[in-house]
């Protein structure tokens, strides 16, 4: 019997197109690179001299040599937050939170790595960070540290990081002093000694109040005693007189039933008598 089937026959060569394809494949995909947004790159040259510090890749598509790689790392402003143990002037123990904002300089993105390393902030910032927030707060005392002069330290920190990654190409742009812990009994006291001087002050406040009130009614008082006294020296026998007989005149002009009594009394001034 007659074998209908068809044999199906590979073409010459088949093989070898498609090892072809799929190395082209793996090829292709190992290198290609993708930059996210707020990220850079530099490229490792594994068969040159290491890190490429001439040439930093943004954001977006790049194609590198397969036998390269690109070291992708995150150039937008970050924040890391700490808890440090340092001395204060009169050598206490304090421990100050803080957050710090930076960013690599994404020109110098190569050489940042380079010298030091993809985890340049263990290595670098940290360190830094510690560094000048011990020789901070150690011009402060605790009292200072807790009440006052936040700002100021926020302000010395800042300083004193920024000049120690100078030409480190790192940028530092703020610090915040978050909390500064004390142990408990110095806390209170410190907390207890704010509160006297507070009510120090309202009772120093309202004392000043009082005596300015106090100064007001007596000037008001004087003055007062200087109007009725010029008052009863310019009032005259003869101006009395005068307003008499020009109260008599108007309350002639009245339809109210009265009696006067022209030139008596003391000074002879109008008697009026009449309950209307």
């Amino acid at each position: 019997m007659a074998n209908n089937q068809m044999e199906f026959k590979f073409p010459k060569g088949g093989i070898f197109i498609v090892v072809l394809i799929v190395a082209v494949i793996i090829l292709f995909s190992k290198s290609t690179v993708t930059i996210g947004p707020g990220e850079g790159g530099v490229i490792f040259e594994t068969l040159g001299s290491g890190i490429n510090t001439d040439k930093t890749y943004g954001e977006g598509f790049h194609i590198v040599a397969p036998w390269n790689r690109m070291i992708v790392i995150k150039v937008r402003q970050q924040s890391i937050s700490d808890e440090m143990n340092v001395l204060s002037v009169n050598g206490l123990e304090v421990k100050v939170n803080g957050t710090i904002w930076y960013e690599p300089e994404l020109k110098n993105l190569g050489l940042l790595i380079k010298t030091k390393g993809e985890d340049y902030e263990r290595e670098l910032l940290d360190p830094a960070i510690n560094a000048a927030a011990r020789s901070v707060v150690g011009r402060y005392t605790p009292e200072q540290l807790y009440s006052s002069k936040r700002d100021v330290i926020e302000q010395e920190i800042l300083d004193e990081v920024q000049n120690i990654l100078k030409e480190q190409f790192l940028s530092v742009k703020r610090v915040l002093v978050e909390d500064v812990k004390l142990p408990s009994t110095i806390r209170i006291a410190i907390e207890t000694k704010l509160k006297q001087e507070q009510e120090s002050l309202e009772y120093e406040f309202r004392l000043s109040k009082a005596k300015k009130e106090a100064e007001r009614q007596r000037i008001d008082a004087e003055g007062k005693a200087v109007a009725n006294k010029i008052l009863s020296e310019s009032l005259t026998d003869k101006i009395l007189q005068e307003k008499g007989i020009g109260a008599t005149l108007e309350l002639a002009k009245s339809t109210n039933s009265k009696v006067i009594v022209i030139g008596s009394g003391k000074s002879g001034m109008p008697i009026i008598l009449g309950n209307q």
